[in-house]
């Protein structure tokens, strides 16, 4: 009788434990950027756009059919965070960039979104899952971006060429 309560209370822990598991909320964070010398990357210009909108979406891979979408808005230093609900392992989530508040830092990267992971069942630890940046970029490069681009060995010195 009393192997036979331990198992059930085995049992009955793994089931809550699973339950606590799915339900468990992930954090998304991440950061929009604006680029002035329009490689699509970050470069000591780079600076931070306030008040960008990112959206999260997660979708089944089968139909995409939604099933989860948050919108969040970028603070003074262009990170952004957003919360998922449960564990999405069998679905693709990625955080879109929907918007730049910039006048001049709006046009979009061509690929403007970071796929995320939201599961606990891919050996990351923790619940905090973090983005790869997202940006725009001005429609004319700065004229200072040469001479980083080139400190950066992206563009050959005049005497190397």
């Amino acid at each position: 009788m009393a192997k036979a309560v331990a198992v059930v209370s085995a049992l009955c822990f793994l089931a809550l434990a699973s339950l606590a598991h799915a339900q468990e909320a992930f954090t998304v964070k991440g950061r929009v950027y604006c680029d002035p010398c329009r490689v699509e990357f970050q470069t000591s210009l780079s600076k931070s756009i306030e008040g960008a909108e990112v959206e999260l979406q997660c979708r089944v891979r089968e139909n995409g059919t939604v099933t989860v979408s948050q919108k969040a808005t970028t603070d003074a230093n262009g990170n952004y965070e957003l919360s998922a609900q449960g564990d999405h392992e069998e679905e693709i989530c990625e955080v879109v960039s929907v918007s730049s508040p910039s006048q001049e830092c709006n046009v979009p990267f061509g690929e403007n979104k970071a796929r995320v992971l939201l599961t606990q069942n891919n050996g990351v630890q923790g619940t905090d899952r973090y983005a790869n940046a997202l940006g725009y970029k001005t429609t004319e490069a700065n004229p200072d971006c040469k001479a980083i681009l080139q400190e950066m060995g992206y563009i050959p010195d005049e005497d190397q060429i």
